[in-house]
This record gives structure tokens, C-alpha cells and sequence, in this order.
């Protein structure tokens, strides 16, 4: 079975305030790859570099793949290599009685990560790495666009904290 890259970028223009992902797919061995981005109203750098991830891994279309992500986020990368994402889901995504930041997205990604063999590399931003510099300009292109979503879920929260 081929193996899959994936790079992924969040970018927000003010934190909060509109902001995009923008994630490249890439099977070597096939030849194939694939960009994804999207934009919303009104979210946070840290959404944006998660839902990257996650809208990446929901892209396979087959379950069990090997999967290597090359991400310029530390919140990310650390929170999945050091097993952080573990531990705030055995107490159900709680810190003292209020939910943890961002736990929607951090639900949807263990979903889709626990679909396959998935490993992480952080990268440094805005180093000169084409594809991650691709994805940036993704993120930030999505997050200009005139069709922006609404990040839902994170505008009914964050007034309500």
C-alpha cells in the first residue's frame, strides 16, 4: 500500500479573526497529489492548524494507510507525539469543570487518526520548504476569500466562556 505525506497550515489574521487552512496531499509512489483549503469568518491560528490535519487525514479515502504529516505547528505536533491529546481525552476534554480549547476538533481528529498509521514532523514555518510554503499560501488565500465559512462551533463557545 502506498504511503501518504500530508502538509498542513493554519494561518488566522488576527487571533480571533478570519482565518484558513490549507493542506497538500501527496503519494509519491502513485504520483498523485492533492490541495485542500477553506476559510472562516471568525476563528483562531490553533483551529486552523488542527482542522489542516484533520480535513488531510478525512481526505483518505482508503482506512489503515501509513500516513507522515509535516506540520509547522507546535500545538499540534506536541499535543499528538507527547500523547497530551490522550490524557485530555480520558477526562473527556475537561481542565477543572470547563472544556479544553478547541476539544470539537480535537474529537474529530482522533477519529480520523486512529484510522491509520500516522506519524508527525514538525517543520519550522516560513523556511523555504515548497510545500509548506504552499500550504501557507493556501491558508492565507482561503482565509481572504469572499466565500468564508462559519467555524460553528467555536462562535457559539468562545462568548460563552
Amino acid at each position: 500500500m502506498a504511503s501518504i505525506v500530508i502538509y498542513t497550515d493554519g494561518a488566522a489574521q488576527g487571533n480571533p479573526g478570519k482565518g484558513g487552512y490549507g493542506t497538500v496531499l501527496l503519494a509519491p509512489e502513485l504520483g498523485l497529489r492533492k490541495e485542500l483549503a477553506e476559510g472562516f469568518r471568525l476563528t483562531t491560528n490553533n483551529r486552523m492548524e488542527l482542522l489542516a490535519v484533520i480535513c488531510g487525514l478525512e481526505a483518505l479515502k482508503r482506512e489503515g494507510m501509513q500516513v507522515k504529516i509535516y506540520s509547522d505547528s507546535k500545538y499540534v505536533v506536541d499535543a499528538v507525539e507527547k500523547k497530551w491529546v490522550l490524557g485530555w481525552e480520558k477526562k473527556d476534554f475537561l481542565d477543572k469543570g470547563t472544556e479544553r480549547p478547541n476539544a470539537d476538533l480535537w474529537r474529530r481528529f482522533l477519529k480520523s487518526y486512529r484510522k491509520h498509521q500516522v506519524s508527525f514532523q514538525w517543520i519550522r514555518g516560513h523556511a523555504g520548504i515548497p510545500e509548506n510554503e504552499r500550504c501557507d499560501a493556501l491558508a492565507v488565500a482561503a482565509a481572504n476569500s469572499n466565500t468564508l465559512k462559519i467555524d460553528t462551533y467555536y462562535e457559539q463557545n468562545q462568548y460563552n466562556r
